[in-house]
């Protein structure tokens, strides 16, 4: 490339480095004096050798450039308050050619600095127009088609770019498994809504490639390519050599990627569109060919520093800013602009100025739309919730001869069966939704031929086979990220997490991502899902933190997530129920909390009395989201409010209480523990004239806080109150574990203090 004639001493500590590279292109073009090659047609190639057309590379060019001015727009801007994101692609501008080369059908999860790749991609459908899309986002107006408002994100629904929240490789094992559940649709005979050709495109940063996350992405990838199975996802690293301040070792991603197994690795200079075109075609083509999870190594460079507030000059040498700032990939792209004879000097930096003032037109148009203003308005598509159609399709009852199919005969249909325990109504309700959803999959760890862990999924393999129930690798990260995209292909995942502690292996992909998407794309894009977790403690002869864990706090702290707990076998069934049809129809992800040690429990009061197994409810019957279960409605000498576990613990106590105060004790069974019911809680508490609750979570973060909440707000702060909690401590093994969770005495003793 021509060296760039611009004076060193003139490029020192005090000047901007946007406008230095800004007026970089400008100097360059001004001052080139290399061979121009004779005009060519617009499908000849725009240097000889390359196998870029001549069009091809006009379009990538001003995708580019789109790209740039947003870039250089927003740090101008950003000053006034009229637009508020400044992470730019500045440096980034080749992965262009990685949309160019895909469809706008191939669902995309993009890395934040994919500025070229959107506008190369706007060009797959007529009418789009890439810079006042951009800006309307980068201005946080409401009229932004991705987010609505809500962030800076790369997304487009007609385009099939999944929004992004500044990840941090947390969208590499949901790329997985869009790119796993496009093979899967076929074997279970689903309709995808894209062809079923596709392959899930997924960039990040060579800095991110390092982290936990994406390294477990590239070993289920490997996994399943090692096993033969069909797995189209295109990891494309785009390598700038930096995370905003710690360097990546020289050659570290091509050593780390360029040998792993079963992880096909390509390699593409995404500096130079000329050569580097040829390079992203063939890894392009080998994914969508092969089927097999592939590695592109696209080389990057990254200018003007990591965001607006990046003060390289603070932290980098001069010498070593001018270095990056000469392997400007658009000073590359103007020289091949000008020596391929398709753009004088005076055409070029006219685009150049023409793109400039259309972007900045653009971002004075967005920031006179309207932004969001009230709460309501930026909580609109968090939880959407229509109970109607929720109720109707919760109690839908169409698929009677796929239930009597997977059951056997009508004579084997579990509501025709005794009333049983936990464990197996569970497994009925779950027999019973894959045969209602011939969509539906359940997957996770030792879920298939064993049937679980506690038997629970038993029989399910043997019904509807290995399509649609399978053995995970044992990586809850990749569990959860395999969930996302079957629902992303239109499939209802239906996903286990052995147990409560497992899911905090893998909280981001509920928090950051499923539960975020519909809230980042406005509700553009859902996630149903309804992921099943064995939780809870009180386990006898089995244990320790990991098989007793009673932390549900972090599960109620993310926005948008239901989450419920069952503690008999038809509420299991029709909470089920009611979960599905959320996914169904409002989207929403789900946490069905399955107390482990209620499953086998069959007796209530003492052996052999058969009071905590239960008929199973018919199809048509269904629980309404934030009903409760109340066991002695009239009593209110005590109200106890408790879930899972504590309901039989808090229905014993009730008998000794009653035998020594004298007191009729009535239990509440929340049941549903996100979002709490506080109507219904402030109802119960209101003739309450003493109030319990129990909550086995740990005192500093359980259910209990917001319980309380809901009777002190709701008027009845005034009413004689003990909360009885579990310890704040990891639960330990065998009998001691009793010291740390609350037990019957411990309701007991807190009812003699409030006598």
């Amino acid at each position: 490339m021509t060296a760039i004639p611009y004076s060193l001493t003139a490029r020192h500590k005090g000047f901007n480095r946007a406008e230095i590279v800004d007026q970089n292109f400008t100097e360059f073009v001004q001052l080139w004096n290399g061979e121009v090659h004779a005009p060519h047609g617009a499908h000849s190639p725009v240097l000889p050798g390359s196998s870029l057309d001549a069009t091809g590379f006009r379009e990538l060019l001003e995708s580019q450039l789109i790209s740039r001015h947003l870039d250089l727009m927003a740090r101008v801007l950003r000053v006034q308050n009229k637009v508020f994101y400044t992470i730019g692609s500045s440096g980034h501008e080749g992965n262009a050619m990685v949309a160019r080369l895909t469809r706008h059908t191939d669902p995309a999860f993009l890395h934040y600095r994919s500025g070229g790749f959107m506008a190369e991609r706007f060009r797959k459908l007529p009418g789009m127009d890439p810079v006042m899309d951009s800006a309307l986002s980068f201005a946080a107006s409401m009229e932004d088609p991705a987010s609505g408002g809500r962030h800076k994100v790369w997304g487009s629904k007609p385009l099939w770019v999944l929004p992004q929240t500044s990840t941090i490789a947390s969208h590499l094992p949901k790329a997985l498994g869009t790119a796993v559940a496009i093979e899967q649709a076929r074997r279970i005979g689903h309709k995808l809504p894209i062809p079923e050709d596709s392959i899930a495109i997924c960039s990040f940063g060579d800095a991110s490639s390092n982290h936990a996350t994406a390294q477990t992405a590239f070993n289920a990838a490997a996994w399943t390519a090692y096993q033969k199975l069909p797995a189209p996802v295109l990891y494309v690293c785009e390598d700038n050599g930096i995370g905003i301040s710690v360097k990546t070792p020289s050659g570290w991603v091509a050593n780390n990627f360029r040998h792993r197994a079963d992880l096909d690795y390509f390699f593409a200079d995404g500096l130079d569109l000329a050569n580097g075109y040829a390079q992203v075609q063939e890894a392009v083509e080998h994914c969508r060919t092969t089927r097999r999870p592939t590695f592109l190594h696209l080389r990057t460079t990254r200018v003007m520093g990591h965001a607006g507030t990046d003060f390289e000059i603070e932290w980098r040498s001069v010498e070593e800013l001018f270095a990056v700032e000469a392997s400007d990939p658009l000073l590359r792209s103007a020289e091949i602009a000008l020596s391929s004879g398709l753009y004088t000097k005076e055409s070029l930096l006219a685009l150049y100025e023409a793109t400039r003032k259309r972007c900045f037109e653009a971002a004075e148009d967005a920031d006179r739309r309207p932004r969001l203003t009230t709460l309501e308005q930026v909580m609109k598509p968090l939880a959407p919730y229509t109970p109607e159609a929720v109720k109707v399709e919760a109690e839908r009852t169409d698929y009677q001869d796929r239930r009597i199919a997977a059951f056997g005969s009508e004579d084997k249909l579990p509501e025709k069966q005794p009333p049983r325990h936990l464990a197996i109504q569970i497994g009925q309700a779950l027999h019973d939704i894959m045969a209602k959803y011939p969509e539906s999959l359940l997957f996770g760890e030792d879920v298939a031929q064993k049937g679980g862990v506690y038997t629970v999924t038993k029989g399910l393999h043997k019904t509807f086979k290995g399509s649609r129930v399978f053995n995970t690798l044992l990586d809850e990260t990749i569990i959860l990220g395999l969930a996302q995209g079957y629902a992303n292909m239109g499939m209802l995942p239906i996903p286990e997490i052995q147990y409560l502690a497992y899911f905090h292996n893998a909280c981001d992909q509920i928090r950051g991502e499923a539960a975020s998407l519909q809230f980042f794309s406005n509700d553009q894009y859902r996630n149903p899902i309804v992921m099943r977790v064995a939780s809870l403690g009180y386990q006898k002869g089995f244990g320790g933190h990991f098989h007793n864990d009673n932390s549900i706090a972090p599960l109620r702290d993310i926005p948008g997530l239901v989450v419920g707990c069952p503690s008999r076998g038809d509420d299991a069934a029709t909470m089920l129920r009611t979960m599905t049809a959320l996914s169904k129809v409002d989207g929403r992800v789900c946490a069905y909390l399955e107390p482990i040690a209620l499953y086998m429990t069959k007796d209530l009061y003492e052996a052999g009395d058969g009071q905590w197994q239960f008929s199973y409810p018919a199809p048509g019957e269904a629980m309404t989201l934030g009903e409760g279960r109340v066991y002695n409605e009239t009593a209110n000498d005590l109200v106890v409010f408790t879930f899972g576990n504590g309901v039989p613990m808090s229905l014993k106590a009730a008998k000794t209480i009653e035998a020594e105060l004298g007191w009729k004790v009535r239990v509440v069974d929340l049941r549903w523990l996100a979002p709490l019911n506080n109507a219904f809680i402030a109802e119960q508490a209101q003739s309450a004239k003493r109030i319990i609750v129990l909550d086995e979570g740990r005192r500093s973060a359980g259910v209990g806080e917001g319980i309380i909440t809901a009777i002190v707000e709701g008027g009845h702060g005034a009413t004689p109150l003990q909360r009885v909690v579990g310890a704040d401590t990891y639960t330990p093994l065998a009998g001691a574990a009793l010291l740390v969770l609350p037990g019957e005495v411990d309701v007991v003793a807190a009812a003699r203090k409030l006598a």
